[in-house]
């Protein structure tokens, strides 16, 4: 059974959306990732290179979030999951992007998409 570290709520301005108004104005996602990773070796060593140093992984994170605009929360959660699989000692990742400003003509709370991916 993999061990989980969990960073929840990470959150940036982005400029993804199919809109013109969405590309041009941002607004806010919320990233959370689970990620699965044997903490044996981290923890038996009192190890930081051997898990995901998880204050990098949020700069990480906002970093996907603030460039380079997409138009789908799919594409960024695939961006996301990517570069958190860069990470040496992450084995399997799940996240999920929320859109809660996305533009929705009806009373919403949130908008989200979970992927989850493994190292190839």
């Amino acid at each position: 059974m993999p061990d989980r570290l969990t960073l929840t709520g990470v959150r940036a301005t982005g400029h993804h959306g199919v809109f013109d108004f969405e590309r041009a104005d941002g607004q806010e996602f919320v990233v959370d990732v689970v990620v699965e990773i044997d903490a044996t070796a981290a923890s038996s060593g009192d190890a930081l290179d051997q898990t995901v140093h998880y204050g990098v992984l949020a700069e990480h994170i906002v970093h996907d979030i603030e460039h380079e605009p997409v138009d789908l929360i799919e594409t960024l959660a695939e961006r996301i999951a990517a570069t958190v699989l860069s990470h040496r000692a992450a084995l399997r990742t799940t996240v999920t992007v929320h859109k809660p400003g996305a533009p929705i003509t009806v009373p919403f709370t949130d908008v989200s998409i979970t992927i989850e991916r493994s190292r190839a």
